[in-house]
């Protein structure tokens, strides 16, 4: 049992080990389709991270995001992390696929329900929001729709709060 046990530690562990390398190609997040969303694939593109809500102001920027990613899909990958911090988003990964389907035609990767802050915060933000573990800057999820954006070798280039949009010219600037 007890090297049951001590084998389980160790697969639970290295499921959540932080990159090393500075570089967001080492995680593999659950998608919400239930299959993996494994960010080494990307490598070679951008990528923005946004955590995302169903029932938020900002909510509609689900539009742009997939205008964003269907107009530079030879170079930048949308990411979505659905997040039910500030008590916005629908209860189950099935409610909220369908909700983005349905309304905004999302078909950009959309992570499995998750936290991105707080005591239970999932390793993917921990490294996002860490200065520490990405290299380059801290940050603070202070709502839904935060977006980061990490270059070709998943190396972190900026984050953006709510406010900025994901066709503004702050983001743009680093996709075009």
């Amino acid at each position: 049992m007890k090297y049951v046990l001590t084998l389980l530690t160790v697969a639970l562990l290295s499921a959540f080990t932080l990159p090393d390398d500075g570089s967001i190609h080492s995680f593999k997040v659950k998608s919400i389709t239930g299959g993996t969303i494994d960010f080494s694939k990307f490598k070679g593109k951008k990528i923005l991270v946004v955590n995302t809500a169903s029932k938020c102001g900002y909510t509609p920027q689900y539009t742009a995001l997939q205008k964003l990613a269907d107009q530079y899909k030879d170079k930048l990958v949308v990411v979505g992390f659905p997040a039910g911090n500030f008590n916005q988003e629908l209860n189950t990964d099935n409610d909220i696929q369908e909700f983005c389907k349905l309304n905004y035609g999302v078909k950009f990767p959309l992570a499995s329900k998750v936290s991105v802050k707080g005591d239970d915060m999932a390793p993917i933000y921990q490294w996002l929001t860490s200065k520490n573990k990405n290299g380059v800057l801290d940050a603070e999820v202070k709502w839904n729709f935060n977006k980061f954006l990490l270059d070709e070798n998943g190396k972190m280039i900026a984050y953006f709060p709510s406010k900025v949009t994901p066709d503004s010219d702050e983001i743009l600037k680093y996709v075009k």
